[in-house]
């Protein structure tokens, strides 16, 4: 609520100064109640932290077809695809809707759970980096057509290629052959010294929305972990994009530095412990600044991993192929919808030693 009172504070204040008319129609006492209502809000949601700017309008990607990606969003329904893992990578099967349990913001929601596994058609999207040191990563990328017959095995399946530096741009339309894109990723050609994720995966996900609602929507993302120069794409814009679609990202990255990994593992927060309602928004971007390729994964539910080797890089994307297939569909109405941001939590009644990989946040937006 207080986002959208700072976002009429500034499109209706300044027309309020130049309209006269208007001005005289709000009498003094509302304009003082509106003033003392927006300066109380801000200061107590936002505390000592940076204000968020302005959304600017992403730039989608230019596709053979004239038609413009359209975002399909149902808001009286979430849906969770949840992987459950043992540590040895064995997938947990035969679970039922009483074996989960899941919170949406700490509270216990009335769930489904399909009794099949995931056997949608899929939608794939890859993004992959042409920009600063990612052309040390290009014989890699060359050896990547093969390992796509993992996500095209159903017949309707369909995969697109997506290429960025300082911006994206599709190199490949939508295809079942991922020999179409056997020649596209071996002259892959070297570009400028951005890294536009941000901007990237804004457009892949709106790629991907346009699909129609019987694919499972997937972005495999190829790239660093940092952004360099995306100029279209703020990071509480995307955290919304992707909190509002069913788009799942996995994110398989040049290898990070070790000492961010160990300052994660150590449970450093940037955030600190002061608690308000938007601290789960203002987390998930500080956590964008240090490693946008992982947090759009997690946001999103998928997984992320880092290569360094030849063999490293093909066992990563086996890895994310098989874990496509492998989740339960959970879904959930939720019981308080209010707008924003909701931090969802997924765990089994029974400790089964496994690991649980489902989206950690969704955007709630009600219908216009």
């Amino acid at each position: 609520m207080c986002e959208q009172w700072i976002c009429y504070r500034w499109a209706l204040f300044p027309r309020l100064n130049r309209d006269p008319h208007l001005s005289n129609m709000i009498n003094t006492t509302a304009r003082l109640f509106i003033l003392n209502f927006l300066a109380l809000c801000v200061g107590t949601a936002f505390g000592g932290a940076q204000q968020l700017p302005p959304p600017e309008p992403a730039k989608l990607l230019s596709r053979t077809s004239s038609e413009s990606p359209t975002i399909r969003v149902t808001t009286n329904e979430v849906l969770v695809p949840t992987l459950v893992e043992k540590s040895e990578g064995e997938v947990v099967y035969g679970l039922q809707q009483s074996d989960f349990v899941l919170e949406d913001n700490g509270i216990p929601q009335k769930i489904h759970v399909q009794e099949e596994m995931d056997t949608a058609p899929v939608a794939l999207v890859i993004a992959v980096e042409q920009g600063g040191a990612s052309a040390l990563e290009f014989d890699k990328l060359a050896k990547l057509s093969p390992l796509l017959d993992l996500f095209l095995s159903d017949p309707q399946s369909q995969v697109a290629l997506m290429g960025f530096d300082s911006r994206p741009h599709l190199i490949h339309d939508y295809t079942h052959s991922g020999d179409d894109l056997n020649e596209a990723l071996k002259h892959l050609e070297p570009g400028d010294g951005g890294s536009a994720i941000l901007d990237t995966v804004s457009s892949a996900v709106d790629l991907l929305q346009d699909e129609p609602k019987r694919f499972r929507r997937v972005l495999l993302l190829i790239s660093e972990e940092r952004d360099h120069g995306s100029k279209h794409t703020k990071p509480v814009e995307l955290i919304q994009k992707i909190g509002l679609s069913d788009v799942l990202v996995l994110s398989v990255c040049f290898s990070p530095s070790r000492a961010e990994l160990l300052s994660d593992l150590a449970g450093h927060n940037e955030a600190g412990s002061s608690a308000n309602l938007l601290a789960p928004l203002l987390m998930a971007i500080n956590a964008f600044k240090k490693n946008v390729a992982r947090e759009v994964a997690k946001e999103s539910g998928g997984e992320y991993a880092t290569f360094t080797m030849d063999k490293g890089f093909e066992a990563r994307v086996v890895e994310a192929a098989k874990h496509v297939r492998n989740r339960y569909l959970i879904t959930f109405s939720p019981s308080n919808p209010t707008p924003g941001l909701h931090t969802i939590r997924v765990k089994t009644a029974e400790d089964y030693g496994a690991r649980i990989v489902a989206r950690a946040n969704y955007w709630f937006q009600k219908e216009p």
